[in-house]
Formats: C-alpha cells, sequence, structure tokens
C-alpha cells in the first residue's frame, strides 16, 4: 500500500472503499469500476498507484484515489460523523483539490447555517486556499493565464484528466467563495469582487459545458465525475438565474448573464442521477428548491414527488442523518402532515448533537409547525430556544417570542414571566447587519414592532399570523381544511376585536391586514367569492394604508393566482404587472417581487383551457 492510502485513519483506509456497500458495484460508461456510495452515487475503485507525469506536484496527484477517499469522507459526514470527516480531508487539504474543495465546502456549510462571523472569515480562508491548491493542478496557458483563451486557442487534446477536474474544482471554489463574500464584508468592494467572482465562474462553467459536448473531447476513466461538476454549475446558475424579477434578469443578461429554469432543472437532475461525486449536491440543490425555494422565493409550487423521490434512496441508506431526516421533515409540512413532520424534526434533533446548526434549522420548522396548529406556548418555546442559541437574527426570534405572547389568552400563564411588549421594544436594538445590509425579515420585525415603543402601544392584531404570510405558511396549511378553518375562525375573532377598537393610525393597516388572511384561508376552503371580496377589500381601501403599503401588491398578487386558480389568465396578468410596476420602497419587496415574476411564468405558461 502506498503512503496515501496508510495515511488514511484506521476505521477508513481506501481498501474499504469496495466493502461499503457490501460488494455491490457497477460500471459507469467507461466501463471503469465504481462501487456505489449512496444512493446516487458512486466511488470510483481506489488505486495506490502514483501518477508519472513531470510536474513536481506534492502529491495526492492519483485522481482515482482522491475521488475515492473525498466520497468517503462524505459517508462520514451524511452518517453525522462531521468532525472525523472534517479531519479526515484536513490531512490531504493542502495537496489534493479535490479533499481541499470538500473539506472547505463542509466548512462553508457550516458557516451557512451558523451565521457567525468567525466560522465565515474561516470558511472564506479555507476556500480561498482551496482554490490555490486548484490553481495548481491547472494547464497554464502559453497566450495568456487565461482558460477561455485556452479553449478556443488551442487543442482540446492538450488537456490533461487532472486538468479538466482542476478547471471544473476551481469554477466551483469561486462560486463558493463568492457567495460568502456576499455574507462576510460591509463595503461596496465587497460585492464588486463577489461580483467577478461570479462572473469568472459562470464564464467558466459555460466553457466547460461546451468542451464537454465536444466530439474531439475524449473522456476519461473519472469523466463522470467531471461531467457531475459541470452539471451542479450549470445547473445552478440557470435555476438560480431564472427565478430573479425581470428588472435584475434584464440587467444581468446586459452583462452576459442568462438563465433557463427548465434546462438548470434538467442538469441538476441529471447530474443527481449520476454515479458522481456532486450527485448529492445535484440532489440537495433541488431538494432545497422544490422544499424552500419555491415556496419562500414563490408561490409554493415545488415538485413535492420530485422531491421525495430523490430523498428516499438516501434516507433509506443514512436512516439517522441529520440532512435527510431534515427534508423528510420538510416534505411532510409542505404535504399538511404536520404531526408527522414534527415527528421527522425532533428525530433529526436526537439524531446528532455535534452539529448544533441542525437543531437551530429544525428549531424553526418546529416554530412553523406549532403556529399552524395554534400552539401558541410550543411555537414560543421554539423562538425562545432560538434566541438564546442561534445567531441568524437575534431581533427575529426576540419578535416571534414576543408574538406568539401576544395570542395567549387571559388566563394563560406566560413562560418565564415574560411581557411582549418589553420583548418587542428589545427588537430594533438587537438588530445586525449581513453584507452591510439588516435581514428583510428583520428589517419588518423592526419596523411592526415600533408600534410598542410609544407609553401607550397600540397592540398588532395578529403578528405571528402576519409573519406567517411573509414566509408562505397559508399554502402549507391550505392543504389541510381543519387547520385552515380553524385559522380562519381566529382571524375572524381578530376582526371583530378590530370592529370595537378605538379609531387609531393604524386601524386601516390592521383592518386590511386581517382580510388579506382571511381571504388566503377562504381560497384554500374553495370559497372563491368570499376571498376575491377580501383581496378586493384592500385595494378598495389603498389610500387609507399608512404604513403597511407591502399589503397593497401583495393582495393583486393573491387575487391573481386566485383568478389563475379560476383560469382567469388575462385578469391575472394584468393584476401581476400593476404590483410589479405600480409599487415601490414597501417591506419584504424582493420577495414579492420574486413571487410575482413566478406567478407571471405560471400566467404564460397555463392554457386557457386549464389542462
Amino acid at each position: 500500500m502506498c503512503d496515501e492510502c496508510s495515511s488514511a485513519p484506521a476505521k477508513y483506509t481506501t481498501d474499504d472503499v469496495a466493502l461499503i456497500d457490501s460488494g455491490a458495484s457497477r460500471r459507469c460508461s467507461k466501463d471503469v469500476l465504481f462501487t456505489v456510495h449512496g444512493p446516487r452515487a458512486g466511488v470510483c475503485e481506489p488505486s495506490c498507484l502514483r501518477g508519472s507525469g513531470e510536474s513536481p506536484r506534492p502529491l495526492d496527484s492519483d485522481l482515482k484515489s482522491s475521488l475515492s477517499e473525498c466520497m468517503l469522507a462524505l459517508d462520514m459526514f451524511l452518517n453525522n460523523n462531521f468532525e472525523e470527516a472534517l479531519s479526515y480531508l484536513q490531512a490531504k487539504s493542502k495537496d489534493s483539490m479535490y479533499h481541499s474543495l470538500t473539506y472547505a465546502t463542509m466548512l462553508e456549510m457550516q458557516a451557512m447555517m451558523t451565521f457567525d462571523s468567525q466560522d465565515i472569515v474561516n470558511a472564506g480562508n479555507t476556500m480561498k486556499e482551496a482554490q490555490a491548491v486548484c490553481q495548481r493542478f491547472r494547464r497554464k496557458s502559453t497566450v495568456a493565464d487565461s482558460f477561455n483563451n485556452l479553449v478556443h486557442g488551442q487543442s482540446l487534446d492538450q488537456f490533461t484528466e487532472e486538468e479538466i477536474h482542476a478547471e471544473v474544482c476551481y469554477a466551483e471554489c469561486l462560486l463558493l467563495r463568492a457567495a460568502l463574500t456576499f455574507l462576510q464584508d460591509e463595503n461596496m468592494v465587497s460585492f464588486i469582487k463577489g461580483g467577478i467572482k461570479v462572473r469568472n465562474s459562470y464564464q467558466t462553467y459555460k466553457e466547460l459545458d461546451n468542451l464537454q459536448k465536444c466530439a474531439t473531447y475524449l473522456k476519461g476513466d473519472s469523466h463522470c465525475h467531471f461531467e457531475g461538476g459541470v452539471k451542479l454549475g450549470v445547473g445552478a446558475f440557470n435555476l438560480t438565474l431564472s427565478m430573479l424579477p425581470t428588472r435584475i434578469l434584464r440587467l444581468l443578461e446586459f452583462v452576459g448573464f442568462s438563465g433557463n429554469k427548465d434546462y438548470g432543472l434538467t442538469q441538476l437532475q441529471e447530474g443527481a442521477a449520476d454515479h458522481s461525486f456532486r450527485a448529492l449536491l445535484c440532489t440537495l440543490l433541488l431538494l432545497c428548491y422544490h422544499t424552500f425555494l419555491s415556496f419562500v422565493l414563490g408561490t409554493g409550487k415545488g415538485n413535492i414527488e420530485e422531491a421525495e423521490n430523490l430523498l428516499q434512496p438516501y434516507l433509506k441508506r443514512y436512516p439517522k442523518g441529520s440532512i435527510f431526516l431534515f427534508f423528510a421533515g420538510r416534505i411532510e409540512e409542505i404535504k399538511g402532515n404536520i404531526d408527522t413532520a414534527i415527528q421527522r424534526f425532533e428525530e433529526c434533533c436526537e439524531a446528532q448533537q455535534s452539529w448544533k446548526q441542525f437543531h437551530h434549522m429544525c428549531y424553526w420548522q418546529l416554530m412553523w409547525c406549532f403556529t399552524y396548529k395554534q400552539q401558541w406556548k410550543m411555537a414560543y418555546f421554539y423562538a425562545d430556544l432560538l434566541s438564546k442559541e442561534s445567531s441568524w437574527s437575534k431581533a427575529t426570534y426576540v419578535y416571534m417570542k414576543a408574538s406568539y405572547l401576544s395570542m395567549f389568552g387571559p388566563n394563560d400563564t406566560k413562560p418565564f414571566g415574560e411581557d411582549e411588549v418589553k420583548l418587542f421594544r428589545q427588537v430594533p436594538s438587537l438588530k445586525v447587519k449581513i453584507a452591510g445590509k439588516s435581514l428583510p425579515t428583520e428589517k419588518f420585525a423592526i419596523r411592526k414592532s415600533r408600534r410598542y415603543q410609544p407609553q401607550n402601544p397600540v397592540a398588532l392584531p395578529v403578528p405571528p399570523l402576519e409573519m406567517m404570510y411573509i414566509w408562505n405558511g397559508y399554502a402549507v396549511i391550505g392543504k389541510q381544511k381543519g387547520l385552515t378553518t380553524q385559522m380562519l375562525e381566529t382571524l375572524c375573532r381578530a376582526e371583530e376585536t378590530l370592529e370595537g377598537d378605538a379609531a387609531s393610525e393604524f386601524l386601516a393597516d390592521d383592518q386590511c391586514l386581517v382580510k388579506l388572511l382571511k381571504g388566503l384561508c377562504l381560497k384554500y376552503l374553495d370559497r372563491t367569492e368570499e376571498a376575491e371580496e377580501c383581496f378586493k377589500y384592500i385595494s378598495a381601501n389603498e389610500k387609507r394604508i399608512k404604513y403597511d403599503e407591502y399589503l397593497i401588491p401583495n393582495a393583486l398578487l393573491e387575487q391573481a393566482l386566485l383568478y389563475l386558480q379560476l383560469d382567469r389568465r388575462d385578469e391575472a396578468a394584468k393584476l401581476l404587472e400593476t404590483a410589479k410596476n405600480g409599487y415601490k420602497n414597501y417591506s419584504m419587496e424582493s420577495r414579492t417581487h420574486f413571487r410575482i415574476q413566478d406567478a407571471l411564468l405560471q400566467a404564460k405558461s397555463v392554457p386557457h383551457n386549464g389542462c
């Protein structure tokens, strides 16, 4: 055995790779033996042979061996052995591009979950080091150090297999570094630097995509891993760009970017189905899109059936894997199976104790699950846990705590003797900035909390139910008639309370808010005429609204979605255009524009007969 193989931990050596799946194996299109490593990924058969190239690289230069070991580390990671996986990768992170990239990617995942400044800095430095390692393996152009010039100026057969992999790893580093740049610094220079990284990454992926389609390109033994990397990058770019609001997309297209949603999804689907190193990342991106992005930044039209099909093989192989238990819970939540979702999220928390970040993601979803059930004490409990343990947004968490307390009945005992007015007054002081800007949700919470600053505050009517709309929670309870009916009853009681309240500067805003939420419940209960009246009420009272201007474009959006449901496409399109172009500078504007863009795509794609 070579020195590299003997350096692996005793529990996981490269000789063990072939035993991971009890001998189950398959061959890729180039007839290279792969051992199934996870339901959709493959591990190249390990090799201790060193490359005989002339380059004096330090050296774990055997590509297949590196890929095998990194797949092994992924297996540890997916089995919740997070620190063990990181230690295993770190040993060769200075010499192997795949070890370095995988190690940095895991640290970036941690940083994205914690939002801790030190974690972000650490991940950024590690990804920069990974990029430098990848650079050492890239082919040096004799004309200019530019991959674009290399592709167009020289023949493709001058690339070695290792150099092709170095290009895709380098592009991946650029993309991941750009994502961290947007989180790390507070000045405009960081945004410009991040944009340059994104553009360079985007152009590299485009060239790689063209390269692999070229008839003269000879596929090597590890081609499926290279191809998976290209599909990951091309798919991610196309899907992300296609979701952007039109005004932003036009600007990006002017500087050379373009996005096709169907092509992006197809690339990621193909990448997830391949037996490659990046099959997992393609799968996770698709799961994020179908279970989160399509809801938070869309109208809730994610393909849950596809998400289930993607998840099930992984869940079968890793029944205690935190990542997969979390997505299993989210899928059940979206389907309206709230009790099953709660069970899954609790299982996820119990599965491991090393990375509390997974717990925080579950706490957030559990908070919403109990909100859907109107179990305010339990929802408060998880908001309280988040406010004490998570660094993402203390202002949002404390706002949610106060919101739940405001829903308690007069005879309910409030936990720890806390008072919602005091909590609401704390919210503005808890503001933090990421990339120089406050989180939109945080800004929304701070603005709403200002009503509690005066000596005699005017209470918010249903604050947790309003925030639930911001996160598109009504599309979730709409799957369960019982939950929707109960929510409608709560809103009707709030409406009655407002009718009896003394006139205030906030009264019209509060009445319109309750009408919007009532309209959503009525829509999901198929009481379409009543729902339409609620949405129209807001437009009719537009001039009376003083503070919550966001209600007007959102009411138009919801009325348009109702019309799409009724196959009144032309009317829906007109409302959407009005919502998009007629209002600006309101709360959560970007999120509303994302949803308008999604609705416009639906309006253009749905035929008149509704088939």
